[in-house]
């Protein structure tokens, strides 16, 4: 099957039929969805499926809009090897891909009318952290030991048209409801990525005295009033920078060896910086020396937080050296495995008694937050968004972040046909009003 080609032969879903909620008229019985159905690009393509029926703890939502994430790619060159499918057999039970979007409830089951109903919306967290309830016999050892499953894996994914919203999603937690209803579908869909840079600063911790006799208090979080250094600026890079803003640093430095990257960078993020009367600086190390730039910027104390956003050693090796005393280094970026052992100069750790954190991936606390920070406008969105397109352009998409030829987030909109790619540089509220009622 090619890419992007309809099989006009409806799947099964993941999910069997519910007795106690009856169709809304409007919901078609066969949905487009984005599928899986063996190991390696050749097996992935746009199909029909059949939409899901809700049981009475389940509901069914519209996906109003959904993210491609890079995460996708490890999972279809992985096939049926990937950790978290726990032996599902993807060629009999194929798999509905998406861990990104946002939803609006369509149908609901029975035992949840009093609590949801039709026409909210709500965002979902991929990462379930419970032990799969529905068709435990397709897990290897009918899911003995597994007590995490996730959003467009082994649960139903976003890339189609209609999602189920299963009991697993439920009893996790991870069904998030938008504090703000206006904002725009392509946005509330990228609180995924967004929560897990949140999770990342999260874990930084400072330790701080208000006297020599006082004890030590804690303080979580990127260091406000302090200087803060992000190394790598593409997507995620460039969401560390702006969620950083939040913290109210002194100075933010960010750095990368592609000077493209770091115009976008200054051009989002300079006028935001300036109101908030946060001194911010780009560089690209090979042509200026970053630890020197640092020293300067900190009167030798160096940086209190640097984070490495970009799954590079040597980045990492450098990154050491900018800390001060009592600083965080976060590695965020991850390495490839046999390459992911990197030396660290214990002098520097131990002396000048810097924490070491990583993090990989967000909670539900975490979507939550960062639904609360697009609402409240300190992060936007729209500024990573680079591709829009319709479920058909997913697979493409990827081909495009696998190779680096894409420099952002691609949004799809899978009620929204057309064969036509966009490239932008932002996507605003309006974007996507004007966006969605057109055609072609």
């Amino acid at each position: 099957m090619a890419q992007g080609e309809v099989n006009r032969q409806p799947i099964e879903a993941n999910y069997s039929a519910g007795e106690e909620s009856q169709r809304a008229p409007t919901i078609p019985d066969e949905m487009r969805a984005v599928v899986l159905d063996g190991t390696g690009f050749s097996h992935l393509g746009v199909r029909k499926a059949l939409t899901p029926r809700p049981g009475p703890q389940q509901m069914l939502a519209r996906v109003d809009a959904a993210g491609i994430c890079t995460s996708l790619i490890k999972l279809i060159e992985q096939g049926p090897n990937h950790p978290l499918l726990y032996g599902w057999d993807i060629t009999r039970f194929p798999l509905i891909l998406g861990d990104e979007g946002s939803v609006t409830l369509v149908e609901v089951g029975g035992d949840l009318r009093a609590r949801y109903c039709p026409g909210q919306r709500y965002v979902i967290q991929p990462a379930v952290d419970s032990a799969p309830i529905n068709h435990r016999e397709r897990y290897r050892d009918h899911a003995r030991g597994v007590n995490k499953v996730a959003v467009g894996y082994t649960l139903g994914g976003h890339l189609a048209e209609y999602i189920l919203i299963s009991e697993e999603i439920l009893a996790a937690g991870c069904l998030l409801p938008l504090p703000d209803a206006t904002l725009p579908y392509a946005h509330a869909a990228l609180s995924e990525p967004f929560s897990c840079v949140i999770s990342a600063q999260d874990h930084h911790v400072h330790l701080r005295q208000k006297t020599p006799l006082g004890p030590r208090g804690v303080l979580k979080g990127l260091k406000p009033g302090g200087v803060t250094v992000v190394l790598g600026s593409g997507a995620m890079g460039r969401m560390h920078v702006a969620l950083a803003m939040s913290y109210r640093p002194r100075v933010i430095v960010a750095a990368d060896l592609m000077e493209s990257r770091l115009e976008v960078v200054k051009t989002l993020f300079g006028p935001r910086a300036a109101e908030l009367g946060i001194a911010f600086r780009t560089l690209n190390p090979a042509c200026e020396d970053l630890k020197q730039v640092v020293t300067e910027l900190t009167d030798y104390a160096g940086a209190d937080d640097v984070i490495v956003a970009v799954g590079a050693r040597q980045a990492i090796a450098d990154a050491q050296s900018l800390l001060g005393r009592g600083g965080m280094l976060n590695l965020f970026g991850g390495l490839k495995k046999g390459e992911d052992t990197v030396g660290f100069d214990t002098s520097v750790v131990h002396y000048k008694e810097i924490n070491i954190t990583g993090s990989s991936g967000g909670s539900p606390w975490d979507v939550a937050r960062t639904l609360e920070l697009m609402a409240a406008r300190e992060i936007d969105a729209g500024d990573h968004i680079a591709r829009i397109g319709d479920l058909a352009h997913a697979a493409e998409f990827l081909q495009m972040i696998k190779a680096q030829a894409i420099d952002g987030k691609a949004v799809v909109y899978p009620h929204r046909r057309t064969k036509q790619i966009l490239t932008v540089k932002s996507w605003t509220a309006q974007d996507e009003q004007a966006y969605l009622k057109g055609s072609g």
